[in-house]
């Protein structure tokens, strides 16, 4: 009997997106494709940054830690989706379900976070200019990502916790591709308001209060724009930050979506269906976002493309 599954059950069953075994090689092809995409784009977004001095600057700092907590954040779900469809198998072990939850609460959890600070920092860039080195030195940086990852550890520890008090009966079986916290909550047959108050206030307080901060800085931001007479100067001034504005309303949109769509049809399958938006496709669209949108990661992406072949000539010669 395990600590805290006061009933001793030892796994549960992910059902995925289809019991036929006639979709399994197709749902197979696209998540694994989508991962490598998502981990490729995202590392080669983090090499690029680190190998090229000119965009060793705060907003590219900030985008480095974004770009690793998405190939973390994917990496704790679709490696293990993408075995159980190989194996024909559903099961997952009940230390396997509170290891995907904790993570995958953790890396989610600091890309809310992460995103906030960039929202911050391009607030400071467009409305404090020429204090922007000054406010946003390597200290406040540091010291930000740093705040982010603790609050983060803290949250996912405990929503964890809140899970091992609860105990579960016959019903093993997960609506979802992943173990998703929501879900297990709902398959306890132990009292769960202790758990439902934690994980509404937790949304309300770790993910209302970044949310408003970015529309506070944003709101900042597009006043300052206006106040600019230049037309080429406002649409510099925008192009800054719009590859993060994207970002952010891509993740909070498909994030809302998956909450009006679980909430409208109460189904579990459309639910999951829907959750492969902000966990799959997001992370894997961030890397195109800002290297198609941005002059300097583009630059950077060629620079070291150079890099890289001019090393590969020299080992081959």
């Amino acid at each position: 009997m395990e600590p805290g599954n006061l009933t001793g059950v030892s796994e549960f069953l992910l059902l995925g997106f289809s019991e036929g075994p006639e979709l399994q090689p197709l749902i197979f092809g696209l998540f694994l494709s989508m991962y490598l995409i998502t981990v490729l784009g995202n590392l080669i977004i983090i090499l690029a940054v680190s190998s090229d001095s000119h965009l060793h600057t705060p907003m590219y700092f900030f985008l480095t830690n974004l770009s690793f907590a998405d190939i973390c954040s994917t990496s704790t779900i679709i490696p293990k989706m993408l075995t159980n469809i190989q194996t024909q198998s559903t099961v997952i072990t009940y230390e396997g379900c509170l290891s995907q939850i904790y993570f995958f609460i953790l890396f989610a959890g600091l890309d809310v976070y992460l995103l906030t600070v960039m929202a911050y920092d391009r607030f400071v860039a467009i409305c404090h200019p020429l204090h922007y080195m000054v406010i946003m030195n390597p200290q406040l940086c540091g010291l930000l990502v740093l705040v982010s990852w603790i609050i983060s550890i803290l949250h996912s520890l405990l929503e964890s916790l809140m899970v091992l008090r609860l105990s579960f009966c016959t019903e093993v079986e997960i609506p979802h591709f992943f173990c998703e916290l929501n879900q297990m909550t709902q398959l306890a047959c132990s009292d769960t308001f202790l758990n439902n108050m934690v994980m509404y206030l937790a949304t309300l307080l770790l993910g209302g209060a970044p949310l408003a901060g970015i529309l506070y800085s944003y709101s900042k931001i597009v006043s300052s724009i206006c106040g600019i007479s230049s037309a080429q100067s406002k649409y510099k001034a925008f192009s800054t930050c719009a590859s993060h504005l994207s970002v952010v309303s891509l993740f909070y949109c498909t994030s809302l979506g998956v909450y009006l769509s679980s909430a409208a049809t109460q189904s579990s399958h459309a639910s999951a269906v829907a959750s492969v938006m902000y966990t799959v496709v997001t992370p894997m669209l961030n890397p195109f976002i800002y290297s198609l949108r941005n002059k300097d990661i583009k630059g950077a992406l060629m620079r070291f493309s150079g890099m890289a072949a001019v090393k590969g000539s020299i080992v081959q010669g």
